[in-house]
Parts: structure tokens; sequence; C-alpha cells
């Protein structure tokens, strides 16, 4: 097997040994490098040397070279390692040609998408190919020119033949970026770690909203929450940034985008956890939820035997059963909606004012902190206007 150098390094995740990949922007900076020293010099290397900004030296086979004396195409295979990233094994195309002017030019072609909509971390109208990848891609054009006879400059294209059909499974639709997938990679190297990836794609969509003239922050943890403003309040699913599991995060974000105001809408199955000042809600980092259940339900009224019961529940429908039965979920919810709120306010410090508001499938709105029953009746009504 072919050593490219990335091979001894790993990743430490959750107690698993998993290992590092490299970008579609690393890819793109070797498949140019080849294609460069094709055309310059006649002959397609086996594999190019990339130095990535994490630090790490590659050594990357090329695939699919090609030559007609006036442009060279060359092809890397994309390698994720132990991340599951959709371009894993995809091959990206460069074709380079000499140019009149100097310096390098870079655009993309078939499968990178093109920019649509402002946000984003390049301007609207040009190759989703972000200012890192576009950096290094430009850094080896320029190390292989200087290594053979000197050019005044090289256009460079990328191509992912297979982007437009995974650009379906990304964020791409979502952010405005139409036609293919984004070329992207800070470091270079793909660390075995998606919820770096999914914050960064969080943070990115918070931005967009801001540029795109948002002065209300809307977001949900997932598709349940999504589908409940949808429905309920006529709020179009394009407005509402998705978060995971990740509210802290989100909110500290929304105020670092410039935003006073956020709307918070989820599941009590997640959003209960906030009520015990957990921002993360994924189980790994807090569950609780009968816990906090329970501590709202007796801070409401309920006897022991009743906190023991929600106690040995599974569900939070379950635990709402439970609460109805004893005439407990109105003064519990309320009381959860004052936790909720006491925990949000001490993480966003005065920065914004958030509204959240707690739902059940079975039972509809549960309750509500701050603004926002008020904003979201003032949206549905607005939304239903003729």
């Amino acid at each position: 097997m072919f050593e490219t150098g990335i091979e001894s390094h790993y990743a430490l995740v959750d107690g698993k040994k998993l290992r590092y990949g490299y970008t579609t922007g690393t890819c793109a900076a070797a498949a140019a490098k080849g294609a460069t020293l094709l055309l310059l010099t006649g002959r397609a290397p086996e594999a190019v040397s990339i130095h990535t900004p994490k630090g790490i030296d590659l050594r990357l086979p090329l695939e699919e070279a090609s030559s007609d004396g006036h442009r060279a195409r060359c092809a890397v295979r994309k390698f994720s390692g132990d991340d599951p990233d959709v371009t894993d094994g995809v091959l990206v195309f460069a074709t380079v040609r000499i140019s009149d002017l100097p310096g390098v030019r870079i655009d993309g072609g078939a499968g990178v998408g093109r920019v649509t909509k402002p946000g984003l971390k390049v301007p609207v109208g040009a190759a989703a190919i972000n200012p890192g990848p576009r950096a290094m891609i430009a850094q080896a054009v320029l190390e292989a020119m200087e290594e053979t006879e000197p050019v005044p400059g090289m256009d460079v294209v990328i191509e992912l033949p297979e982007g437009a059909a995974l650009a379906q499974k990304t964020f791409n639709p979502r952010l405005g970026i139409q036609g293919g997938i984004s070329i992207l990679g800070t470091s270079g190297i793909v660390e075995p770690m998606s919820e770096a990836a999914l914050i960064d794609s969080i943070r990115l969509e918070i931005r967009q909203r801001k540029a795109l003239g948002d002065d209300r922050l809307i977001l949900a943890p997932g598709n349940y929450g999504t589908d409940f403003l949808k429905d309920t309040f006529s709020i179009g699913e394009e407005r509402i940034v998705k978060i995971s599991n990740f509210v802290g995060l989100a909110l500290d974000a929304a105020a670092e985008a410039g935003f006073q105001e956020v709307l918070l809408a989820g599941h009590i199955g997640k959003l209960v956890k906030l009520s015990g000042g957990i921002m993360n809600t994924h189980s790994k980092e807090g569950d609780g939820r009968a816990e906090l259940m329970a501590a709202c339900a007796l801070r409401a009224g309920a006897d022991a035997d009743t906190g023991r019961a929600i106690l040995d529940c599974v569900t939070t429908d379950e635990m709402l059963r439970i609460l109805r039965e004893k005439d407990l979920i109105s003064p519990a919810m309320e009381i959860m909606a004052q936790r909720i709120e006491l925990y949000v306010n001490a993480r966003v410090k005065g920065l914004l004012t958030v509204g959240v508001l707690v739902f059940s499938d079975g039972y509809g709105p549960l309750c509500a902190t701050g603004p926002a029953r008020a904003w979201l009746k003032s949206i549905d009504e607005k939304e239903k206007r003729p």
C-alpha cells in the first residue's frame, strides 16, 4: 500500500483510536501541483508532496493524469480516515493551463458549488472554495512552477464529478451553495471528530442568517423543533438553524454574530435539560431528564411518591402522563420555564434576549420563557396575513 504520511496520525475519541484523513482542499492542492508538473515537464509524477497547515507532510498519489500540451489534468482520491465524511473516496480533479497573467487564479468547475447567498467566507458568485484551500492550492502550484521552467502564471479549475449528488447530503443547499460541494479544510487534515465539523457548520449558518438580514435568530435542536415551528407557527424551514445538541455554543455564536434576540424551540426531551444548566443536550454529556422533571414536580407541590414514579420513567411522555394524572403539568412546566430562563440568561450574560419554547408531541406547547410566546404569535399572524 502506498504510504501517504497520514497513516501514523490518530485521535482518541471516546476511548477509540481513530484515523486522521485529509481534506478536499488538500486533495485539490495535490492534484493542482501534479497537473502543473505534468504540464510543464511532460511527465506526471507518481505522487506529490504537500505540507498542510496542520504541520503534517503528506505524499499523495496521482490518478487519471492526462495532458494535451496546452492543459493538464490530474486527480487525487479523498481519504477521510474514520470521520463520517460524504466525500470519502471521491476523486478531486484539477485542470491547469498557462496564463499570461502573473500569479495563480483558482476557480471551480463541475461538482464544485457556487455561492448564492452572503455570509460565507467567499463572495456571492464565486466558487465555494474556502480561503484556506485556495491558499494551499496556490502555494502548491507555485512550488511546482518554481521546480520547472518559469511561466507568467497559471489558471486552475477544481472539479468533483460526484459533487452535485454529494452536495444533497450536506448543509450546502441550506447555505445557498448550489451545484456541488464546498472545497474545505482550514488545517488540511480531517480529524475524526465529526462534532467539530457540525459545530463549524452551525456557526456558519448563524452568521449567514445575520448576513441575510434576520433581526431575530430562530433555533431548533433538530427536525422535531423545525417541524413544530413550521406546522404550528408557519415559520419557513430556511429561517430555522438546526443546532443539534449544542444549545450553549449556538447561543455563544448568536452573540458573536451580532444578534440581540434569539428564539429557541424544542422538544421537552431535549430542552428539559436546560432547566439543570445542561447546555449540551447529548446524553453522553448529561441526561438527568427524570431527575429534573421530578425536581420541577416537587417544586410544584408533588408528593414523594409522584417524584419516585417520575424517576422510574424512561421517557418524558411517561413523565408528562404522571403529571397530568396529578393535575401538575401547568405548575411543573412553569417551574421548568423559570429554571430554563435562569440558566439561559446566565449563559448569555445580558448579550442576548432569549425566548425558549418547550413542547411535546402529545401535549403541544408546554412552557415558554421571556418573549417567546409573543414573538411566535407575531410571526404567525404576519405569515398568515393575505
